[in-house]
């Protein structure tokens, strides 16, 4: 993938957004051409994956899922696990920031289409809108993920003039909805895309094709909302697949090619303190004996310690810096099913769980199969398939309002629910 996102990039070094490299901010909203389109849309591809490995590293380490140790960054192993935050430091400030400038590229693209006198068919139009917006669904949805409670701005297409903030659940509908509004135009959107797909959307390299990711990223959207009847519908329209590969969906990718990045959530095994991932000791003593997916976790030469907090394993679900990181995948969408079906038919559910769990090597379920049991297994099952990907832990558990199962680790550790809204919002 080509990092392109100069291209839009907005900041005080480049007010005009003039760019040697590219086209500028100008040029893209005012009349975008077929050649534009194509950098343009790289450029927002590239920025999705900007400061990615901190947004995960922060849901992580609040979820206990692993610690992060940095020596020159005591916030870490303080901030994030006693739940005293700060508004105006990076753990707040930097994934909001970032998953906002790609909304923000989104937005001018959009611009340029709907302003362009280029022969775009309407087939294309709706094809590029369907694609971006469903991009931009996604990325407001990673913001609300920090917020919760505080809300997120929806409006941001005049900075100048930003839309009021909405609370949680208005947000979580604003996105659902303009994931249905993005299907729509998938649906109306032709054979092929007017833009080149990266590789790691190698599986969703037409509008059809792409609505099975759109319709799997709804169906997470509607999890999160309580609606299972509307996930259910959803999965079955998405690429989810019962008998089929585990690891099959849309990844970002890295290279160290040209301008491109490395893969941020990448550390070799063994490394020091200055900067690693310690896979939390309970994901390890928590696990059920024979449990394949164990070995997200290596155990190291020497245990490490840093801030009275001491581990042996480190984190190691991706095996070089060039390793592919996953949007979404199948077996996120397989227990989507499994907890879409968990009250109303546990039979179901337990089918779904089972294949996950006989692929990690374990039996199939045999506990209780009231909700609140099945829930509980869904949650220890995600737990482990979804580790350290994503930082889903924190959001599922609270979700479910378990937020106090998670281990505090030493006096005067705590949990929290949300990330302060950064200070220079001016709410």
């Amino acid at each position: 993938m080509l990092l392109l996102s100069s291209v839009l990039m907005l900041s005080c070094e480049v007010e005009d957004g003039s760019n040697l490299n590219g086209p500028t901010t100008d040029t893209i909203s005012e009349d975008l051409s077929r050649a534009e389109l194509v950098q343009a849309m790289s450029g927002v591809l590239a920025d999705m994956r900007t400061r990615l490995g901190t947004q995960v590293d922060v849901q992580a380490v609040a979820g206990r899922e692993y610690w992060r140790f940095q020596s020159s960054d005591p916030r870490w192993t303080a901030d994030l696990l006693t739940g005293t935050l700060d508004d105006n430091t990076f753990y707040t400030t930097v994934p909001y920031a970032s998953r906002y400038g790609t909304v923000k590229d989104i937005n001018l693209l959009l611009e340029g289409l709907t302003n362009s006198s280029a022969d775009f068919t309407d087939t294309e139009r709706a094809a590029t809108r369907g694609f971006a917006n469903t991009l931009k669904a996604h990325e407001l949805l990673m913001v609300l993920n920090l917020q919760f409670q505080n809300g997120i701005r929806l409006d941001v297409s005049d900075p100048n003039n930003l839309g009021p903030f909405v609370g949680y659940d208005e947000a979580l509908t604003a996105i659902f909805d303009m994931l249905t509004t993005a299907a729509t135009d998938l649906s109306n959107g032709g054979a092929d895309f007017p833009f080149t797909i990266p590789e790691g959307f190698d599986g969703f390299n037409t509008p059809t094709a792409f609505l099975e990711f759109n319709n799997a990223l709804a169906a997470r959207v509607e999890a999160y909302r309580g609606n299972y009847t509307s996930v259910l519908t959803l999965l079955g329209n998405s690429f989810m697949d019962m008998a089929g590969d585990l690891n099959a969906g849309a990844y970002f990718t890295f290279s160290l090619t040209g301008a491109d990045v490395a893969n941020p959530l990448f550390f070799a095994l063994n490394s020091t303190g200055a900067n690693a991932r310690i896979a939390h000791p309970s994901f390890i003593t928590d696990a059920e004996a024979g449990d394949t997916r164990v070995g997200k976790a290596v155990m190291r030469t020497a245990s490490l310690t840093q801030s009275n907090l001491t581990g042996d394993h480190d984190v190691f679900i991706y095996d070089s810096n060039v390793a592919p990181v996953a949007v979404m995948r199948n077996e996120e969408l397989i227990l989507l099913a499994a907890e879409a079906n968990h009250i109303a038919d546990p039979v179901a559910a337990v089918a779904a769980i089972d294949v996950v769990r006989i692929a990690a090597g374990l039996p199939g379920y045999t506990g209780g199969t009231t909700p609140a049991e099945l829930v509980t297994e869904i949650l220890n099952q995600r737990r482990y398939s979804l580790f350290a990907e994503g930082g889903h832990r924190w959001i599922d558990l609270r979700r479910f309002n378990r937020l106090g199962d998670l281990p505090l680790d030493r006096s005067g550790d705590a949990t929290f629910e949300q990330f302060p809204t950064p200070a220079n919002e001016n709410r």
